[in-house]
């Protein structure tokens, strides 16, 4: 049982999130403590069966891995929670870019958060394929009338407010499952985030985001990247490969048993061949007295080099479609499991000529943590903890907004114009938050029907 006593925080303020891979589901409780850091109370990790490549394959078998992964952080957290916050991820999500457009009436009032919001709804209108939704409307810059490049409109006179527009959609069935799967499990999914933007959370820096970064997160199933530049998410993509690929190619290569494979992959691969010296060899027992196979720790690195620059191709001409190619002065951070890969840094270098870095999940976390939680494996589930703990820290803040409105009846002139302020800004704080909270009411309120 914890003591929530030492963590100086309201127990209101915990949360449990939950992330959905391909090789591992993964649930973490955790607060906010009063140094407005992450106190990690309970961790569930367990195999994943039910999962291919991000999206839900088998039902039963997701369920029962969510529902062990759930105990295993309630038991350890010594709480039980009902609403869980969920990632979203997989090949079906896409990335597009939208111009938007409207015209006001007049000219000389200024152009207010109505004005942006009908704007940002009006990408939600636009024609996309059967199945697909969209989750997040991220804004990248203004322009009004002649003046390009605004980051915020607001306040400005002019007639025509135009804007660039992020447009990231998945699939309704993708999500559909997730929260049936969660559902069964007997609990509430409270909110989605989309998985690689939670990743940035737990292991970019502002500084980086704002001089310009590829964020590139290899999972079991896919390779996520995001790209970043003046803080604003600018791209988004997903590779369909990722570190089980990896393991099928020692697989067939090295014709090993697929358990053995990745307990070679682990413990003996790396990235680049070049940077093998020793050229050990390693024994793998044979089947029932049969001669033990004996692998070349070179040969097996040129293996899990050649499937790399495969994948790192289609993030170089991921990049280079962004149009972001030479804007990236942070270079390159990699995270995931699929990172641990010895000189996968050094390869990532090479292979797209830009600066490249392992991202740790741990700037957030208070001291104390454990050392397992300090690898790339939870960067995601820590990301979402963060931004679900943001989010709450939000609610609350718009709320108490509310409620200062509501129940000062006995302002004088000056109050009365304090709290039209504060009025803007909870509207301005609803705004931000409603780019991120959008996805779970969505696909809520959408019927079975349509799919």
């Amino acid at each position: 049982m914890v003591d929530f006593d030492h963590l100086n925080t309201k127990t209101t303020d915990l949360a449990i999130v939950l992330d959905i891979g391909t090789t591992k589901v993964c649930a973490i409780a955790g607060c906010k403590n009063q140094y407005d850091k992450i106190e990690i109370l309970g961790v569930g990790t367990v195999q994943s069966e039910g999962v291919s490549r991000g999206v839900v394959a088998n039902i039963d078998k997701t369920v029962k891995a969510i529902r062990e992964a759930i105990e295993i952080a309630e038991r350890n957290s010594g709480k039980k929670f009902k609403k869980v916050h969920v990632g979203i991820a997989g090949q079906h999500i896409k990335s597009h870019h939208h111009h938007g457009l409207l015209v006001r009436n007049d000219s000389t009032s200024e152009i207010s958060l109505g004005d942006v919001e009908k704007l940002i709804s009006d990408m939600y209108k636009i024609v996309l394929p059967p199945g697909d939704k969209i989750l997040h409307v991220i804004p990248q810059e203004f322009t009004v009338d002649d003046e390009k490049d605004i980051v915020d409109p607001v306040g400005m006179a002019g007639v025509r407010l135009e804007a660039n527009f992020h447009i990231i959609t998945g699939q309704i069935t993708a999500s559909k499952n997730i929260m049936r799967c969660v559902e069964k499990v007997g609990l509430e999914v409270a909110d989605m985030t989309l998985e690689p933007i939670a990743s940035a959370k737990a292991v970019l820096s502002e500084e980086e985001k704002e001089a310009g970064v590829a964020l590139i997160d290899i999972g079991g199933g896919t390779t996520d990247l995001t790209i970043f530049q003046e803080g604003i998410i600018r791209h988004t993509a997903v590779i369909p490969f990722g570190g089980n690929i990896i393991t099928s190619d020692i697989k067939e290569g090295c014709t090993v048993m697929k358990d053995q494979a990745e307990k070679l992959k682990l413990k003996f691969g790396s990235a680049l061949a070049d940077e093998v010296y020793d050229n050990r060899s390693i024994i793998i027992p044979g089947f029932r007295g049969r001669d033990p196979k004996e692998i070349s720790e070179k040969n097996l690195a040129k293996i899990i080099q050649a499937r790399l620059e495969e994948i790192f191709d289609f993030i170089l001409w991921e990049i280079k479609r962004s149009g972001y190619e030479n804007k990236l002065i942070a270079g390159v951070v990699l995270t995931g499991g699929g990172s641990l890969l010895k000189n996968i840094d050094l390869l990532a270098e090479y292979h797209t000529g830009l600066i490249a870095r392992r991202g740790l999940p741990v700037d957030h976390l208070a001291h104390g943590y454990t050392q397992n939680l300090a690898s790339p494996i939870y960067s995601t589930a820590i990301g979402l903890l963060i931004t679900t703990l943001e989010n709450m820290e939000l609610e609350e803040r718009t709320s108490q907004e509310v409620y200062d409105v509501n129940d000062d009846e006995d302002a004088t002139s000056e109050g009365t114009e304090n709290t039209k302020n504060k009025g803007a800004s909870m509207t301005q704080t609803k705004w931000f938050e409603k780019l991120f909270t959008y996805t779970k009411e969505f696909f809520e309120n959408t019927p079975d029907s349509e799919f």
